[in-house]
């Protein structure tokens, strides 16, 4: 049976990617696991590898374009190179974005497992391909149709946005899995099905028979609804249309992602007239798209430009947050700030949460890294910060203290058996958490090497996928900014969080074994556990605390 190849999610807050090279071609073998194509998005480049063995029949999205997280971009079949017809229309099952919900779903009509593959190939309606409703991820049942981008009688490209659901996580726009003319809408917006219902037909019909097609009317897109659920981001429905400007060169002053030079080539803007926020003067996707929705000019627009595409209407488009925002104005969440947003509020609503914060004599530590830096990156190729000290004394206190590093479910609590740590690593262009997993079987050196590696890779978008997920324990450090301590929020399902606060120096009361107190200047950091107080005493929050103090502040650890 063909398999179909998706492009895959990168992170909760990465919605798409743009396949940069192939690197298998149609009619090649290809191995499990062995990568298949490469991709890009704001955060992460990564080579994404085959689901299964077998021979890649068809590429249903060549390199340079960039499709939503979840659409089908190749088929991997178990025979010849020929793609048969079957396989192609495979498309409609997964052109999706990952989402959560867990209402009742309506019954308007249902779903067409068996069905769906047959109706494909000949379709419902003499010879059309049905489209049906996608399934958002392993526990989603149905979702909501919010808007229809097309009417009945419109062309329609494959892979062009062709309509808008929304799930209780994430709205996202859905593609056409073929090329034709919509014949039929079969589920008006606004009403919730099963997943794999069938929604509409493209092609086969005569175009103008269903009357209810007007209901995805363009008042309907002006409705601040849409502005609301739908997906606030240009649609680039032509992704192999040719540009005017000139391709953006490596040697170039500006600053930007590959995603945001796409975005550039494909909207015909000018990044000299985007003004970037990012870190240096970077441009990020959130500078372009506001510059856009604040009727930034194309540079040399074709007259094509100018026809009405299934484009998001001004008032739904996204306002930067990284934007200086223009006193009384009201402008929407981007989608990567509602999402925030929404998971931060989750994330209180949740847990109970508590914050501890502990004041630790880092003297020792800093003494033995000023006096072992050098050598130590002589000795191992990796340079000796504060962060395995800090990573290796959470590691002891988590093996002692092990609720710390477990899991709500239900009523029950999940003890991990590994201890995962996040550590969040802040880019030009955000943030993201990469995992060292299995920390428990790591030496210092080991930890040393795993924090350069991920910060290094994250930094430079080599990250895969499953290396940002899983994690069981977070550590912030947003103490290199120069605060004193913070009261973070958990990472659900995480229990706790440890945030670190600036190494400072301060004069402290020394008592030698004599008893005598004195004065001395000593480096001294503050470290804060956020802890979900359902399944954490603050006892529990109180030994741990003081167990990762003890660990710090008597370090005897060989650091290799």
């Amino acid at each position: 049976m063909p398999t179909d190849v998706v492009m895959p999610q990168m992170g909760e807050s990465i919605f798409e990617g743009t396949i940069t090279k192939w690197l298998k071609q149609p009619g090649d073998k290809v191995e499990r696991d062995e990568p298949l194509f490469e991709i890009s998005t704001d955060k992460v480049d990564a080579e994404i590898p085959s689901p299964t063995a077998g021979t890649l029949q068809e590429i249903k999205v060549q390199a340079g374009a960039t499709v939503q997280i979840n659409t089908v971009v190749a088929v991997i079949g178990d025979g010849a190179a020929g793609a048969s017809p079957a396989p192609k229309q495979e498309a409609p099952k997964a052109p999706v974005a990952s989402a959560q919900s867990d209402g009742t779903p309506a019954k308007v009509e249902p779903p067409k497992t068996e069905e769906a593959p047959k109706a494909a190939q000949s379709g419902s309606s003499g010879g059309g391909t049905d489209v049906v409703m996608p399934q958002m991820g392993e526990s989603i049942f149905e979702g909501t149709i919010t808007k229809w981008l097309k009417n009945v009688g419109d062309k329609v490209e494959r892979d062009e946005p062709l309509f808008e659901i929304s799930t209780d996580k994430v709205d996202a726009e859905i593609p056409s899995p073929v090329s034709g003319t919509l014949s039929e809408i079969k589920v008006q917006a606004g009403q919730t099905v099963q997943i794999n219902t069938v929604v509409a037909v493209v092609g086969g019909g005569a175009a103008a028979a269903p009357a209810p097609a007007p209901a995805a009317t363009p008042a309907a897109k002006a409705a601040p609804a849409a502005a609301a659920s739908g997906p606030q981001e240009p649609v680039y429905a032509d992704a192999h249309k040719p540009s005017t400007l000139p391709e953006y060169r490596e040697g170039e002053r500006l600053r930007s992602s590959p995603l945001v030079r796409k975005i550039a080539k494909d909207k015909q803007v000018d990044l000299q007239q985007v003004s970037g926020t990012g870190s240096s003067g970077r441009i990020t996707k959130e500078d372009i798209l506001g510059f856009l929705s604040k009727g930034g000019a194309p540079a040399q627009a074709p007259a094509a430009q100018t026809a009405p595409a299934p484009s998001r209407p001004a008032a739904s488009a996204p306002a930067s947050a990284a934007h200086t925002p223009r006193p009384g104005t009201l402008e929407p969440m981007s989608k990567m700030r509602a999402i925030i947003a929404r998971r931060m509020v989750e994330s209180k609503q949740t847990s109970a949460h508590v914050h501890t914060c502990f004041k630790v004599d880092m003297t020792r530590i800093v003494k033995l890294r000023e006096k072992e830096k050098n050598k130590y990156e002589q000795r191992n190729g990796v340079k000796l910060t504060y962060m395995p000290f800090i990573t290796r004394a959470a590691i002891t206190a988590l093996k002692k203290f092990p609720v710390v590093n477990a899991s709500v479910e239900g009523d029950a609590v999940r003890y991990h058996a590994n201890i995962n740590i996040g550590i969040a690593v802040a880019l030009d262009w955000g943030l993201i958490v990469p995992v060292i997993k299995g920390t428990e079987e790591k030496n210092f050196l080991g930890i040393a090497r795993s924090i350069v590696d991920l910060a290094d890779r994250a930094r430079n978008k080599k990250l895969k996928p499953d290396e940002v997920a899983e994690g069981t324990f977070t550590i912030t450090n947003s103490g290199i900014f120069g605060e004193q301590f913070g009261t973070p929020i958990i990472a659900q399902p995480q229990s706790a969080i440890l945030g670190i606060g600036g190494l400072f120096k301060e004069p402290a009361v020394i008592t030698s074994e004599d008893g005598s107190d004195s004065i001395a200047i000593r480096n001294v950091q503050r470290f804060t556990l956020g802890f979900d107080h359902r399944i954490i005493d603050g006892a529990d929050a109180g030994k741990f605390m003081s167990e990762f103090k003890k660990t710090l502040e008597n370090w005897t650890e060989d650091i290799g």
